[in-house]
């Protein structure tokens, strides 16, 4: 039943997603000043600020090059980052279908920034090989891999091809849900750190996994690779790292780490 739902909640996701892209790419002036008009607009703000915020506890430097795996006919994630957080990355979006990428790619046609630094791939993600080793961030969609084969293929095709010290960061679920979006756990993560497990407990929905790729695999913790590894929650830490960025408290249920 779980599995019907997730493929169930991908499909209409799909379909909501592509029918405000075509909507709002519709629009005369810049479609990006028209973003507000999807339903779930204010959650990707909360969502993309939340995986900015983490990324910056584990990385030294800006990310100049950004691949977003399955970004779909609204790629809310990678327009957010671009426009208030990441104001001189490119990001490169991949999709498998084409006619997603030519409704995400109307949306920034007409800004002359993103028109720029956003950069859309028509391919699945196990055919995109040469190249991955250039981008100093991955991310992989929630709905890319709707069941645990798929998804962990997807993630051992990244292992092999991103490069050493690169950041993976994933979508997740946690408690009931669940039931709308694959669960990754850290037991899938084999050839990487797993930095940051993180379970939102308001309107955001989905977990975020952050793993660092290791450079070889005498580097994986060997607790890593034998089980899924469920570390006891740091609140109190976590708190005071998310309470100085202005993120509020209700944010935070559970948090994860391996340190």
């Amino acid at each position: 039943m779980r599995s019907h739902l997730i493929k169930l909640c991908g499909e209409a996701e799909g379909y909501l997603e592509q029918h405000f892209s075509t909507i709002i790419g519709s629009f005369e002036d810049n479609p990006l000043n028209h973003l507000h008009i999807f339903p779930y607009y204010n959650n990707y703000l909360k969502l993309s600020k939340l995986e900015f915020d983490l990324l910056a506890q584990h990385t030294s430097h800006v990310p100049t090059k950004i691949a977003f795996i399955g970004s779909g006919p609204m790629p809310l994630t990678s327009i957010v980052l671009a426009k208030f957080h990441l104001p001189n990355t490119t990001i490169h979006n991949f999709d498998i279908d084409s006619e997603a990428n030519t409704l995400a790619s109307n949306l920034v046609s007409r800004d002359p920034d993103l028109s720029e630094r956003m950069i859309f791939h028509t391919t699945d993600v196990l055919n995109a090989k040469e190249g991955l080793d250039q981008y100093d961030v991955v991310f992989l969609a929630a709905l890319v891999g709707m069941d645990k084969e798929s998804k962990v293929k997807a993630i051992e095709h990244l292992e092999k091809h991103m490069a050493p010290g690169a950041v993976l960061m994933l979508r997740s679920a946690h408690g009931l849900r669940a039931f709308l979006y694959p669960v990754v756990d850290s037991c899938d993560l084999k050839g990487f750190e797993v930095l940051t497990i993180y379970h939102p407990s308001d309107d955001v929905v989905n977990s975020v996994v952050i793993a660092r790729k290791l450079g070889g695999l005498g580097e994986v913790r060997s607790s890593q690779i034998e089980r899924c590894v469920v570390m006891p929650c740091n609140c109190s830490k976590i708190h005071a790292i998310m309470n100085s960025r202005g993120i509020k408290k209700n944010m935070i249920e559970e948090f994860t780490a391996i340190e």
